[in-house]
């Protein structure tokens, strides 16, 4: 059962093919579900930060059931965008319903387009990572990879990362420096690696060529196929679920800081530079990305045996409660800045 706990993601599918076939209010139960109901029970349920031996843990990273888990949800990611294009096509245009399965679809471009794509991004076999990039392109977020692995891993907790809130910095305004920094971040890793490598910046060996031409080959199609509304549809979607990856990198990192040594250069990365939650349906949600600084600490180790360590700072709640608290900005800086004094 540990282990089979990880399918329930496969609930998102469900409440994103109830808010397609649905009127109302119903075409809006993915958020009802993940940012009302969640939330609610994941205060009146305590944190679990038990952690596997060494033993458990060594079987346990090599178990495919976690993998096969995580490459379910690339048809169905594929799958229900395709058939969203179909029912957002009719469905009229600016009614309830065209909101509704818009945030819907954004739900699912946010949770597992993106999340997942972060999770096989960081594989080592390159047929994992293409199903990464595969996922990472229905949220038209493919630039996620090259500036993830190569930048905010490597800067992560200071002022050069573009993904690091700072103490105090509005929401609104981090989801722009954060999703456009790292987007010319990503530009300038790949420029960097092929100019090494003694290559051309203009060729099919750089990752964000090639990724510019997808997108742009998935809009022409999307347009070209189904028609305007339709596009603008996708475009909701995936700017929802873009904005949905931004909060959580908002709450993350917010306001932690790596210091420098005499030599000018920033200390490791720690467990103590990363905010974690225990809470476990929002850890099993989003595959342990609530145990972020042990991801940090080493990016490559698989969802299922991340730990919980008693140095990492910790949320009041889960992570849908906390994207909830950050959009309640004054009430974010009152609880955060409070508890951030402890790490600083």
């Amino acid at each position: 059962m540990s282990r089979l706990k990880y399918l329930f993601v496969y609930t998102i599918p469900i409440t994103v093919y109830i808010a397609f076939t649905k009127e109302g209010i119903w075409t809006f139960l993915p958020l009802i579900v993940f940012f009302g109901f969640v939330p609610l029970v994941e205060l009146l349920v305590p944190p679990d930060r038990e952690n596997m031996d060494k033993k458990l843990a060594d079987d346990e990273k090599n178990r495919k059931i976690y993998d096969y888990i995580l490459y379910g949800t690339l048809p169905l990611q594929v799958g229900f965008l395709v058939y969203f294009f179909f029912i957002i096509q009719a469905t009229p245009y600016g009614s309830l319903e065209y909101v509704g399965r818009i945030t819907a679809m954004g739900f699912m471009c946010g949770v597992i387009g993106i999340n997942v794509g972060h999770e096989l991004g960081h594989r080592h076999a390159r047929w994992e990572q293409f199903l990464g990039e595969i996922l990472l392109l229905t949220s038209l977020n493919t630039h996620f990879l090259p500036y993830h692995n190569a930048g905010h891993h490597r800067n992560v907790a200071t002022p050069e990362d573009s993904a690091t809130a700072r103490k105090n910095e509005l929401l609104f305004v981090y989801w722009f420096r954060s999703h456009f920094g790292s987007y010319i971040e990503a530009w300038q890793l790949e420029n960097k690696r092929l100019k090494t490598e003694g290559l051309p910046w203009f060729s099919f060996q750089n990752r964000m060529v090639v990724y510019t031409l997808a997108n742009i080959t998935v809009l022409g199609m999307v347009y070209f196929i189904f028609g305007t509304f339709v596009l603008i549809g996708f475009l909701g979607a995936t700017i929802f679920g873009i904005v949905l990856l931004e909060t959580v990198n908002y709450i993350e990192h917010y306001g932690l800081l790596r210091k420098k040594n005499e030599q000018g250069r920033y200390e490791a990365v720690r467990h103590h530079h990363s905010w974690n939650s225990d809470h476990p349906i929002g850890r099993t949600l989003l595959f342990n990305l609530s145990r972020h600084s042990d991801h940090h600490y080493n990016g490559s180790k698989k969802y299922q045996v991340l730990k919980s360590h008693e140095k990492s700072p910790q949320m009041p709640t889960g992570y849908p409660g906390m994207m909830i608290l950050a959009v309640l900005q004054p009430l974010w800086f009152w609880v955060m800045n409070k508890k951030l004094e402890k790490f600083q």
